[in-house]
């Protein structure tokens, strides 16, 4: 068994470093050993690693940790792109958080990669038809993370939520690849309406700080949205969106502004 779940690892190289880099910290730091070794080492793959985390996390006197990592080690062994999806999430955080030095802490300690990793679990319920499991799994990761995502929203890979306080995405919007945002966005809608309501944000989209985009618009591809702002009205793809209402500022100043991280405009030193 130990030479199999070696030869695994060593085919994973996301597993691979964040074992290799769990074994460091506990040199550095023996008191954090029996944390590390439950949340990483004693387990054989990063989906496994993933749904005892979830359920560590989302736990309570209503449902229990063992309930919850059944229903997590369900999800992950039912569908392969839950963790190539959580692979994608944490390279993402690595390369765009300047905070984040190794692929072990957004596992362990950031919240916002945890939060999105819980809302795959209860989108896959969704998807599977139990949708009271889901609502559940939608409250909890509400009160746990401060992130209330709604369990059929279909959010994308290499997704990076800096903070993630207070983040809401509705039950229609659409979230596209290499998206990164900051605490306080809201993909919402503008009323009571019940049909297709909420935002669609294309691939490799970089959302402020407290940024509000409601409605059911589209924000193009590689766009900015300005911290504070308020978007009302669909965003051609590159471009930079700010104000209240958001209006049209410029060009997204790079290929890729989710990736650069780059929140400022026209090279000024007002950030967005």
């Amino acid at each position: 068994m130990a030479r199999t779940q070696s030869h695994v690892t060593e085919l994973d190289p996301v597993w691979r470093r964040i074992t290799d880099e769990a074994a460091t910290a506990i040199a550095d730091e023996p008191l954090l050993g029996g944390l590390v070794h439950a949340c990483v080492l004693h387990h054989p793959s990063l989906e496994k690693a993933l749904a005892y985390r979830v359920a560590q996390k989302l736990a309570s006197s209503e449902m229990s940790e063992q309930l919850l990592r059944e229903i997590a080690d369900e999800a992950f062994a039912s569908d392969p792109m839950l963790g190539a999806q959580a692979r994608a999430d944490i390279v993402a955080v690595y390369d765009r958080d300047p905070a984040c030095h190794r692929f072990l802490q957004p596992l362990m300690y950031f919240k916002g990669f945890q939060a999105i990793t819980a809302y795959r679990v209860g989108h896959w319920l969704w998807r599977e038809g139990r949708r009271d499991l889901s609502y559940f799994v939608q409250m909890r990761v509400s009160e746990v993370f401060g992130v209330d995502i709604h369990p059929a929203a279909k959010v994308g890979q290499g997704i990076m939520i800096d903070h993630a306080h207070s983040i809401v995405i509705g039950e229609t919007a659409v979230v596209g690849d290499n998206v990164s945002m900051l605490h306080s966005v809201t993909l919402g809608g503008t009323g009571k309406e019940e049909e297709d309501r909420h935002p669609k944000i294309g691939n490799g989209v970089l959302i402020g700080a407290g940024a509000k985009v409601l409605g059911n618009i589209e924000i193009g591809h590689c766009s900015r949205i300005a911290a504070g702002s308020v978007v009302l009205n669909p965003v051609p793809p590159c471009k930079t969106v700010a104000g209240v209402p958001a209006k049209i500022v410029g060009e997204a100043g790079c290929d890729q502004p989710s990736l650069t991280m780059d929140h400022l405009f026209g090279g000024s030193a007002s950030a967005l």
